[in-house]
């Protein structure tokens, strides 16, 4: 990416150029069954109300002690929530669930090879599994409430198993994303001071059977290098009794969980009552520069946020099947695979493998197979399914009720087709916007009250209460055109807590900016940073334009990349598009183009000047790329995001690191010969 000097831009506002689009009614059906269709969710959730409004989402929960103090706002900025309660993660995701829902499936395991049977696993199957977990854990790795505990496992059954045996004892679990190298993994078991590390020998990912194992030796060297000792590595087994990996065993340290269970069969572990305020789990955020910042995310409140918007938001009823198609190692997985849907007693889908092995159609079969009615997926798998076959979604006999799209904004052409092909027209979509800091949804529609809006996110969700500032604190209101920087005034019980072991960056980064008096006990001085760009509709509706610092300073001009990726994406042939920011001796910044086109269709020059004319067509002729570069494919993380570092260090010639991570390499040294000629 250009250098940091280059991109920064001190301008107040961000050049906005998008037309609002028409609203998208939800239907009678939908609205008829909605968990809540009653508008004075808005009324009871306002400022007015607050904290006291959020004991609405805790009185969903089992407490085994009432709270003292809703929200103790003495530690300011690091907010607690319903202190002097006790709660317990794992009591409230399993065991409340027996007495009327023990034979009901909880978790549906979709193995990637389609010749293997799905795992349907009850309420009462995943109780006992977790009670024998837990009492191995307590056990033989001597671990106890406070502790914490490093997973570095893929989308298998055993990942929320273990999550919940952790949650059981009060162990803090960190989750490192499966498809990260031992290296990252090494770093977070570092920061975390684990002296366990939960693995699994192998998983499929792209019809390969992946050695796991040697991640974990490779993590384990580093971290001891780093100054923390691994006493012991469980490891999984993905066909029990079998062995996956020509990795071999490290004797003394390394051992099967598949065999150690049989000294636990049957054995039962009484759920820790946490005090709320107390760490549930670490997630590290994955930036590509700096040590990851471990988010920690509390007991109480973070359950209460997380079943209160899954029921409110997401419409989850106990009799659905709902099928979050992100990973359990990113926030989407805890929030709404794990934690608020088995809070809710639904049926939660994980599918171990690609969305697209062993072809495009792999998802509707599995949404046909196992009657899912509620969907949820990000803008790039959206956009990766309609570029490979748009039309394959009409042959398979899904109906969901109701879909969100999460992790950055989708396009209005993309949400077309995600609504009229996908959703065959009957569901809703709830496009939400939030992060791995904030533990739930921020913005999005409560699906049967509020419309929907193509390439827009929406209103705060209930409690949630944006503002937008420019550069000078100033805020600019709705209607007004312009985009600044997306805050929120109020705390939520979602949020984290700190970053682990470091709160003055915690501080810094997140509400020093905005902040009215560091010295303050009141939350109204201290507006969280979002770190997002954004703008505000008259109608309330907020439409977010990617980070900060992706916005591109040309000539004095502020632009969103967002936004010219979404015009780019309005040419018919576009599949993806992804902008990146070049340094310029004249301009300063001017943005680069990288396009990926539909099956069927040839890269050809004059392609790609009708696509750059239909960006000066939507949004004018300073937002022009200097370059609009036609490739094969875009350089992909494992989960499938567009990696436009990398992309940006190719225009500006930059080194483009270690890219052996990607889901396709290769791509990166196609396009350095394409772009160097």
């Amino acid at each position: 990416m250009a250098d940091k000097e280059v991109v920064e831009t001190s301008e107040a506002q961000i050049a906005v150029h998008w037309k609002e689009e028409e609203c998208v009614y939800p239907s009678k059906e939908f609205i008829n069954q909605a968990n809540v269709k009653d508008e004075t969710v808005y009324k009871r959730f306002d400022l007015d109300n607050f904290p006291e409004c959020f004991t609405e989402y805790a009185d969903l929960l089992h407490w085994d002690k009432s709270w003292d103090t809703i929200l103790d706002t003495s530690d300011a900025p690091c907010w607690k929530w319903f202190v002097g309660g006790r709660i317990n993660a794992c009591y409230n995701c399993v065991d409340r669930h027996l007495e009327k829902n023990k034979n009901k499936t909880a978790i549906h395991f979709v193995p990637e090879p389609e010749n293997e049977r799905v795992q349907h696993i009850t309420y009462q199957e995943l109780y006992v599994q977790v009670n024998e977990l837990a009492a191995l854990l307590q056990d033989f790795a001597g671990l106890k409430a406070g502790d914490t505990v490093t997973l570095h496992l893929p989308m298998t059954a055993e990942l929320p198993i273990t999550m919940l045996a952790c949650a059981r004892l009060g162990v803090i679990h960190s989750e490192v994303f499966g498809g990260f190298s031992g290296r990252a993994c090494a770093d977070r078991i570092e920061d975390a001071k684990s002296r366990v590390l939960i693995t699994i020998d192998g998983y499929y990912r792209s019809g390969k059977l992946i050695d796991h194992k040697q991640n974990a030796d490779i993590a384990v060297d580093l971290a001891k290098k780093d100054g923390q000792k691994v006493d012991k590595v469980l490891i999984w087994q993905r066909y029990p009794g079998k062995n996956s990996t020509p990795t071999p065993m490290i004797e003394g340290r390394d051992y099967i969980i598949n065999d150690l269970l049989k000294d636990y069969r049957g054995k039962k572990v009484d759920p820790v009552p946490m005090p709320a305020e107390d760490p549930l789990f670490l997630m590290y955020t994955s930036g590509t520069t700096g040590k990851p910042k471990g988010c920690q995310h509390s007991t109480g409140g973070y359950l209460a946020y997380v079943a209160g918007t899954s029921k409110y938001i997401q419409d989850i009823h106990p009799e659905d099947v709902y099928w979050c198609m992100a990973d359990i190692g990113w926030i989407t997985g805890h929030s709404y695979i794990v934690y608020g849907p088995l809070s809710l007693c639904a049926s939660s889908v994980i599918y171990e493998g690609v969305p697209t092995y062993p072809d495009a159609g792999r998802a509707w079969r599995i949404a046909e197979e196992l009657d899912v009615n509620i969907f949820h997926t990000a803008p790039t798998v959206i956009r990766a399914l309609r570029k490979i076959d748009p039309d394959l979604p009409k042959k398979y006999n899904h109906h969901f009720k109701h879909m969100t799209t999460v992790g950055e904004p989708i396009e209005p052409q993309v949400w077309r087709w995600y609504h009229e092909v996908v959703g065959k027209g009957e569901a809703v979509i709830v496009d939400t916007w939030w992060q791995t800091e904030t533990g739930g949804f921020l913005c999005g529609t409560v699906p049967a009250i509020k419309p929907m809006k193509p390439g827009s996110t929406g209103p705060g969700v209930p409690g949630i209460y944006p503002i937008i500032y420019d550069e000078e604190g100033n805020e600019i209101k709705a209607g007004e055109g312009r985009a600044g920087n997306i805050c929120i005034k109020n705390p939520w019980p979602g949020a984290f807590q700190t970053i682990w072991r470091d709160r003055d960056r915690y501080v810094s980064t997140y509400y020093a900016r905005y902040c009215k008096d560091k010295n303050s006990k009141d939350w109204r001085d201290w507006p969280y940073l979002t770190g997002d760009a954004a703008m505000e509709a008259e109608d309330g509706y907020y439409r977010i334009l990617g980070r900060i610092d992706d916005v591109i300073n040309v000539s004095g001009h502020r632009l969103g990349t967002k936004e010219i990726e979404s015009a780019a994406l309005t040419v018919m042939e576009v599949a993806e598009a992804a902008v990146v920011p070049v340094a310029d001796d004249i301009k300063g910044v001017v943005p680069d183009l990288y396009i990926s086109l539909k099956p069927g269709y040839e890269p050809t020059d004059e392609l790609a000047m009708k696509i750059s004319a239909g960006i000066c067509d939507t949004i004018g002729k300073i937002a022009r790329p200097r370059k609009v570069w036609l490739v094969s494919d875009m350089p992909k993380t494992r989960s499938g995001k567009i990696m436009r570092r990398v992309l940006g260090a190719i225009s500006n010639k930059k080194d483009v690191g270690d890219v052996s991570t990607l889901a396709n390499p290769e791509i990166v040294d196609e396009i350095q010969k394409k772009v160097s000629g």
